[in-house]
């Protein structure tokens, strides 16, 4: 397959999905009456910020693609994908904001490990997980405090 035609796929596939998934889970009336500590960012934020998270996302997954395609890089890249796809769904769909930190966390740690795992091999894709890493350790700890505080 040639390889913008490829990452045309890994676009759609991410953006395209996260969309989908954003707005079949968005926030509702249960989410606006949580209690929110001062540092949750406006609602506004998430769209723009989670666009250019999934842009990245993808022309990483894009660039370790172009290699082996069992190597731990690829199966890490293929497991923050479905963590992420997961958690709005049993943070927004379910209510359940402990089994979602739990999902969170678990997303954290798989984001770190990709960096890992890709240092080596492709430098630029670990450091397109750098934003995503720094932006769900936040969400991490806003997911905590909701758990907290409801």
């Amino acid at each position: 397959m040639n390889r913008f035609v490829l990452l045309g796929v890994y676009l759609v596939l991410v953006v395209g999905g996260g969309t989908v998934i954003g707005m079949v889970t968005g926030p509702d009336d249960w989410y606006a009456r949580l209690a929110k500590p001062a540092f949750n960012p406006p609602s506004w934020v998430f769209g723009p910020v989670w666009t250019c998270l999934y842009v990245l996302i993808a022309i990483a997954g894009w660039r370790i693609s172009r290699g082996e395609k069992s190597d731990r890089a690829t199966v890490l890249w293929w497991a923050q994908l479905a963590l992420n796809f997961a958690w709005p769904a049993v943070f927004f769909s379910a209510h359940a904001i402990g089994a979602a930190l739990v999902v969170i966390l678990l997303l954290l740690a798989v984001i770190l490990g990709f960096i890992a795992a890709a240092w080596s091999r492709d430098r630029i894709a670990a450091w397109m997980f750098a934003p995503y890493a720094a932006w769900v350790a936040f969400a991490s700890l806003l997911n905590g405090t909701l758990f907290v505080m409801n």
